[in-house]
């Protein structure tokens, strides 16, 4: 039973990364902005490629779930690995979360009077959030995942 969470989980996260790909392909061709302009210019707007960049550390953070998921469904959730993913979700939604940040400054600082940036604040303020509390359910499970790999390695030294 276990074994079909971990892949229907798996498949979930595979969803959502194709999902997140459709997504940045189709977003730019109906944005505001560039609906007048030729493919090209379109993909050559520097926010749209601050935004394809932006975008790694999620793809990264989606691929580690998927591999600490493969470790769960192989009873491999005790080890190094697992650890080590943990801590690379953590990092990788810390860097998202400034990065939507440094976004949200950006549009805010530099729009023009007869824009009004508040839809788009609004997104990167519940984007921050939910990045951050990514992060710390991280940082907790990977600070619990430490903790039993200690005490198992501390009892198996007395046993």
């Amino acid at each position: 039973m276990k074994r079909i969470s971990t892949t229907f989980l798996q498949a979930v996260i595979v969803l959502i990364g194709m999902v997140a790909i459709a997504i940045l392909i189709r977003f730019p061709l109906t944005e505001g902005r560039a609906t007048n302009l030729d493919l090209f210019s379109i993909y050559a707007d520097p926010f749209i490629l601050y935004g394809y960049a932006a975008s790694i550390a999620f793809f990264v953070a989606l691929y580690k779930a998927f591999k600490l998921l493969g470790y769960i469904g192989q009873n491999k959730v005790f080890s190094s690995d697992s650890v080590g993913t943990l801590k690379s979700i953590k990092y990788c939604a810390i860097v998202l979360s400034v990065l939507i940040v440094a976004a949200g400054l950006y549009i805010r600082i530099s729009h023009s009077k007869e824009e009004d940036p508040a839809g788009f604040i609004a997104i990167c303020i519940l984007a921050t959030f939910v990045s951050i509390v990514v992060a710390t359910a991280a940082a907790i499970f990977e600070k619990i995942l430490q903790n039993a790999m200690d005490l198992k390695s501390e009892n198996d030294l007395t046993i």
